[in-house]
């Protein structure tokens, strides 16, 4: 399956939901926001949000630290 992520095109096998997508990225769930095809989804939707082949992410992955 081919995904665009924050404007890059990147081709994944045996992701179908968020939540495999996040997991396979490696990345903390409550660190992250995704913006599916402009429609922002939220954290408890992610493992029924089904992906298909050319949709369009964004995902924000946030940092802690500053004073």
């Amino acid at each position: 399956m081919t995904l665009t992520i924050n404007g890059e095109d990147r081709d994944l096998p045996n992701i179908t939901t968020l939540a495999d997508l996040v997991s396979h990225l490696g990345m903390k769930p409550d660190r992250v926001a995704i913006e599916l095809n402009r429609e922002l989804v939220r954290r408890e939707r992610w493992p029924e949000t089904k992906l298909s082949s050319g949709d369009k992410l964004e995902i924000v992955h946030f940092v802690g630290g500053g004073s």
